[in-house]
């Protein structure tokens, strides 16, 4: 991302530089070990240009920062029927104990991080860089 912003009603609640826009979804039986796996995978992850061109730097090799939305549409299960099933989304307390936890855990890594407002009705923008675009999946699903 070359830039991201989240804004509710027409305040701007979070708004990054260049970095990574993170929409983060918790699902039943997530916990700590996927907190630690996926903050990891955010600060760690390389996927800015080197001085050659190469995708070889880190979030914090860059100094880029992180946008942290919750959104738990990211776990609607839409294989059956018309409307996507949100079962797989862990209940509201706990995903939100957990998106904090992972914000928490890059805040302490030194990566500058702003988020939206959890269960807020959000809009999120970004412009995306190269595109580059890639999912996490603590469970490794994929």
């Amino acid at each position: 991302m070359t830039q991201a912003r989240v804004t509710v009603g027409e305040e701007t609640v979070g708004e990054i530089g260049p970095g990574l826009l993170v929409l983060l979804g918790v699902s039943v039986g997530d916990g700590e070990d996927d907190v630690r796996y996926i903050a990891d995978k955010i600060a760690d992850l390389r996927l800015f240009d080197d001085a050659q061109g190469q995708m070889n730097l880190s979030l914090g090799e860059t100094g880029g920062a992180a946008l942290v939305v919750s959104q738990f549409t990211l776990l609607g299960d839409c294989r059956k029927g018309r409307r996507p099933s949100w079962s797989n989304a862990a209940p509201p307390a706990d995903a939100q104990h957990l998106y904090e936890n992972v914000v928490a855990r890059l805040r302490a890594r030194g990566i500058t991080t702003e988020t939206g407002i959890f269960r807020a009705a959000m809009r999120v923008s970004g412009t995306n860089d190269g595109p580059v675009t890639v999912l996490l999946d603590s469970r490794r699903t994929f």
